[in-house]
């Protein structure tokens, strides 16, 4: 429950197994496991997998609990008033039967105080059941949840370090008004929407350029959690086609991208190609970066290394002191694919996950189909 007296409402399950108890977070069809929980009298607290954050809550009795969820953001702790009511399976209590029919494709503008992002929402409505999401040029917002109540859209989620809440009026079967996105404790940007089958993000190849195409290649070295250096000049990498995976344990979309690379390495690894991720945490700690990077490598058996860059992923000279080879890097996560004679050959910034329905469906397709023409060569 936010301070301007908001919700982000999500649904968990719990399971007890073998006298340990398990959570289960469920956007759509996500169902994030949460196996790091304590209980001790009538408290209970719980750790989230990824994302630096923690629920301590109070067991009021058999039907609620209530308490905070606590995130860390490096420089700042924010905690945030939690209550959970139990044997509730829907996440809007209010809902109505549907006005309209929102399945499809939509133009979206969102604007916040600083500055606005144009956005694609994809969203199926059975029923008065609504699941999708919206993608913007960093990413997406994953597995949205809700409702068309009347002649209004609610959906939300909840991934442990990201909660999402976004609200619409719908003015007919072509045109949302008066949306309101509520993000975490406090933040909030308004946003309109219109049907448009034809609506389309920028290329995201066209987003992260290089300073000097003619000298495309990258320097870096930087050490992985057991501290050894790392660099595209080690033997390791000779002859092969690289991805470098820019990403943070903060960020949702990389946490989608790590799953999928992980996977796909482990099939395609013995075809004369690597990966190695660079890492930018909330600060430049190597201790704290292996902390929360960490959980990311056991979680999803993450077999290539990935880098402590020891730069703070606010740090506005981030990209100078870490890739000066690159003009900006402007989202995360972004992918560099590298040839066999070391030469960077595309940039993909942002990724669409497994939420995002076809266009992961796409991005898979075309993953595959460049990293073989690069093989090929």
């Amino acid at each position: 429950m936010r301070e301007d007296g908001n919700t982000i409402p999500f649904i968990f399950q719990t399971k007890e197994i073998a006298g340990k108890i398990f959570i289960y977070i469920i956007n759509g069809a996500e169902r994030l496991l949460v196996d790091n929980i304590r209980q001790q009298g009538d408290s209970l607290f719980i750790e989230m997998p990824f994302f630096d954050s923690h629920f301590a809550l109070r067991i009021m009795d058999e039907q609620r609990m209530e308490g905070t969820w606590i995130k860390d953001y490096g420089t700042r702790i924010v905690a945030t008033r939690f209550r959970a009511i139990f044997n509730e399976e829907n996440r809007y209590l209010d809902s109505q039967a549907p006005a309209f029919n929102i399945s499809g494709r939509w133009a979206v503008h969102f604007k916040g105080i600083d500055d606005s992002t144009e956005a694609v929402g994809e969203f199926r409505q059975l029923g008065s059941q609504v699941r999708g999401t919206f993608l913007t040029p960093s990413g997406d917002y994953r597995f949205l949840d809700g409702v068309v109540s009347g002649d209004t859209l609610k959906v939300s989620a909840f991934d442990g370090g990201h909660a999402y809440s976004f609200i619409s009026i719908i003015q007919d079967s072509n045109k949302m008004i008066n949306g309101f996105f509520y993000a975490g404790a406090k933040n909030i940007e308004t946003w309109v929407g219109e049907k448009n089958e034809q609506a389309k993000l920028p290329d995201e190849f066209s987003l992260t350029r290089l300073k000097d195409s003619t000298n495309a290649t990258l320097h870096f070295k930087f050490p992985d959690l057991n501290g050894k250096l790392v660099s595209l000049s080690d033997p390791t990498y000779k002859n092969k086609v690289v991805i470098v995976q820019i990403l943070g344990s903060w960020c949702p979309n990389c946490m989608d991208e790590t799953r999928y690379l992980s996977a796909w390495y482990i099939q395609n690894k013995s075809r004369g190609l690597a990966i190695i991720g660079l890492a930018y945490e909330r600060t430049p700690s190597f201790a704290n970066a292996k902390r929360l990077l960490q959980p990311f490598i056991t979680r999803f058996n993450v077999t290539y290394p990935i880098l402590a860059t020891g730069v703070a992923v606010s740090d506005s000279l981030r990209t100078e002191k870490t890739l000066p080879e690159i003009q900006e890097i402007v989202g995360f996560p972004t992918t560099i694919f590298i040839d066999k004679k070391g030469l960077v050959r595309k940039i993909d910034t942002g990724f669409n996950g497994p939420g995002t329905g076809d266009h992961y469906e796409i991005y898979k397709r075309e993953f595959n189909e460049l990293v073989d023409s690069l093989l090929k060569e």
